[in-house]
């Protein structure tokens, strides 16, 4: 692994925005919605699973249930048979009825604004939070830190930390706040076609020059 100085992070990372903004101009979340409780609902189902796959499952679910209401009394095994193949279902259809509950209890059936509204919702973390609040709302409160962003941030040595939260903190702490919404879809992008999981494709990857894991991936 290259060393490269903490002290250059900032620098790193804004190179790396600009290159990466050049290469996915129009990057933006993949997940289909057409309002907050739809990108809520899909966010939720994102977890562990490909937004490919979720959008094929929301297809189905978001004709079935249109309101926080129709979620809250819905027949929990019906909706597990739908959401069945985003996997963890029993666990994210049970929390999908609480949160929903708890929407049209609390909250007239609306989805809420705030981090903190948000994130009192069963199942729901600063990384859904997040998103919602960003892509619904245009509030941007952090950065929403999914598998992608972990696994590019570590590689690109931005943080050392596997804890959501931790490099979330780390982040914020070195990109300009006026991209933090943008940065979450463009490492999100670039981590789908290039800095892949398994094998990344270092040799192709724009970033490479600015990466301290390069030199280890490229052997």
């Amino acid at each position: 692994m290259t060393n490269f100085n903490k002290a250059d992070d900032k620098v790193r990372i804004q190179e790396s925005i600009n290159l990466l903004k050049n290469i996915y101009p129009n990057a933006k979340t993949a997940l289909h919605f057409q309002n907050p409780l739809e990108l809520l609902i899909a966010t939720m189902l994102s977890a562990q699973c490909t937004d490919e796959i979720v959008n094929k499952v929301t297809k189905t679910l978001f004709k079935k249930y249109k309101t926080a209401k129709d979620y809250a009394t819905a027949n929990i095994k019906e909706l597990e048979e739908i959401i069945h193949p985003t996997g963890f279902y029993h666990n994210k259809a049970k929390n999908i009825i609480k949160t929903c509950k708890m929407l049209a209890a609390n909250f007239d059936s609306k989805v809420p604004k705030t981090m903190d509204d948000l994130t009192k919702l069963p199942g729901v973390a600063r990384k859904t939070a997040n998103i919602v609040l960003s892509n619904a709302y245009g509030i941007i409160e952090g950065i929403a830190v999914d598998t992608h962003v972990r696994r590019l941030s570590n590689r690109l040595g931005f943080t050392k930390s596997q804890n959501p939260e931790k490099i979330e903190r780390d982040l914020m702490a070195i990109v300009p706040k006026k991209v933090w919404f943008n940065f979450t879809n463009l490492l999100i992008s670039h981590g789908r076609k290039i800095c892949k999981a398994k094998k990344p494709l270092c040799h192709e990857c724009i970033l490479s020059k600015l990466c301290p894991s390069a030199f280890k991936f490229s052997k």
